[in-house]
């Protein structure tokens, strides 16, 4: 075979694998233009037929009725509330634990490690009566604790198999070095590994921080109040008994994706490193 065959095998395989990248795109991107442009159209355009793409007469109302008369805003507060508090924990204990998995020698490291795989994917449906009775034992429906724990618990496992993974691979010879230096364990965790941790740390941030921001059984389940709702939830709530607000449902969900969005778009380079840098070794 030339040299000049198989630069063009080589060129097809390109153009192939780029065509089939772009229509991912699309698929995955058209729904969200879709979402956006409904949310700016009146009821009439909405239901019209054939649909349009684009909104003939843009309107706000969708997004002034969502904020004004359903309070989407107290529902986006609690879920930024529950959302960032959850995370903050999460990666707090996932980092010391992950180090403590990839530093020191601890027996069943192996089985621990699996163990986690196998939590991060249990569905929290065979947990969520267990979980009400001992909320409400507790007294911390209807509270943000009371969605901030059990989301912390089951997003943990997952975080800390990112973080254990990432931070195998950085060198040991750093923290000795640090050790020479005459820094302690906390110290050397804190001021040498944690600023080479960020790329996991980022990874592990935006996973739990989805998880927690769109969760909605348990958040349906643990809080009734309309005050202690969120988004999510809140959104869901929309309907009515005798009519269904498409356009408010739509402008709500393009408030409570745009977090998200800029989440992924702002971290990208970050979550792309600390996945392929955990994948490597596991």
């Amino acid at each position: 075979m030339s040299r000049h065959t198989q630069r063009s095998g080589v060129r097809r395989y390109v153009n192939v694998v780029n065509a089939g990248g772009l229509l991912i795109a699309v698929c995955a991107t058209l729904p969200l233009l879709w979402m956006a442009s409904a949310s700016l159209k009146g009821p009439a355009e909405i239901s019209a037929t054939p649909p349009t793409l684009l909104p003939k007469a843009p309107t706000l109302d969708n997004y002034t009725t969502a904020f004004v008369r359903n309070g989407i805003g107290q529902y986006f507060l609690n879920s930024v509330i529950v959302a960032c508090v959850s995370t903050i924990l999460i990666l707090s204990l996932a980092f010391f634990a992950g180090y403590a998995l990839a530093r020191f020698g601890l027996r069943g490291r192996g089985a621990v490690m699996t163990a986690l795989l196998m939590l991060s994917v249990f569905p929290p449906i065979a947990l969520l009566v267990p979980l009400f009775l001992m909320e409400r034992q507790a007294g911390l429906l209807n509270s943000y604790p009371g969605l901030i724990v059990p989301y912390v618990a089951l997003n943990l496992p997952f975080a800390v198999w990112i973080m254990r993974n990432y931070l195998s691979k950085i060198p040991g010879e750093l923290e000795e070095a640090a050790t020479v230096d005459g820094a302690g364990p906390w110290r050397t965790a804190l001021t040498v590994i944690l600023p080479l941790a960020r790329p996991g740390l980022f990874t592990a941030g935006v996973f739990s921080f989805t998880a927690t921001w769109s969760e909605f059984l348990l958040a349906l389940t643990f809080n009734g109040v309309d005050d202690r709702r969120t988004v999510s939830v809140g959104i869901a709530l929309f309907t009515s008994q005798y009519q269904v607000p498409y356009g408010v449902i739509f402008a709500g969900a393009m408030v409570a994706t745009v977090p998200i969005a800029l989440l992924v778009l702002i971290f990208r380079r970050a979550v792309v490193s600390g996945m392929t840098t955990g994948a490597v070794k596991g």
